[in-house]
């Protein structure tokens, strides 16, 4: 896997202070998007055991409240596979630290077996996924004013309540933060 960028202190990307990973990869090249140069598989940096150990570190401070994970698209089976095992660390090392994905893909095809970009992986990545931003970026439901996402079509799902009620639950901005109890 490859990634763009890594931002630190950021505060667009999910509820807090996060460090944001930008994948590289993406088979959606939604019309508008606002990282287009991430589409390539193979933009930017690889991926490597140098690359993870910097996150932890940056991820180590207290006011750090997660991890927010997109690009690109972290759901691009490839990029999958190579963000679980980083994740179990992420997990393990700051339990209480959330982790936000974003997708152009929607939920209930990352749970429809052999659609794509479902794989080995999905499972396990959506578990360690604390709040999932799910769906294409459309320019024609651009709206500045939603809080974390792009499109009106996009969907800010509460993911540890999802798995407790077996559907997909919308994540509610007035149970700041959404984080594992």
């Amino acid at each position: 896997m490859h990634y763009g960028e890594i931002k630190n202190c950021d505060i667009a990307n999910g509820v807090g202070v996060r460090v944001t990973l930008f994948v590289s990869g993406c088979t959606n090249r939604c019309p508008g998007c606002f990282q287009p140069q991430t589409w390539d598989f193979d933009y930017g940096q690889p991926f490597t055991a140098e690359t993870e150990e910097k996150l932890l570190d940056m991820l180590s401070p207290g006011y750090i409240d997660g991890l927010t994970l997109l690009g690109g698209d972290p759901f691009e089976p490839d990029n999958q596979r190579a963000l679980v095992p980083f994740l179990r660390r992420v997990k393990e090392t700051y339990p209480k630290k959330t982790v936000w994905a974003f997708t152009g893909f929607v939920y209930e095809d990352l749970l429809r077996e052999g659609s794509h970009p479902r794989c080995e992986a999905t499972d396990e990545l959506l578990a360690l996924t604390d709040v999932l931003v799910d769906g294409p970026f459309i320019l024609a439901e651009k709206d500045i004013s939603l809080r974390f996402r792009g499109s009106r079509n996009q969907r800010l799902i509460d993911m540890n309540r999802t798995r407790e009620e077996g559907q997909p639950v919308l994540w509610d901005d007035q149970m700041f933060p959404a984080s594992r109890s």
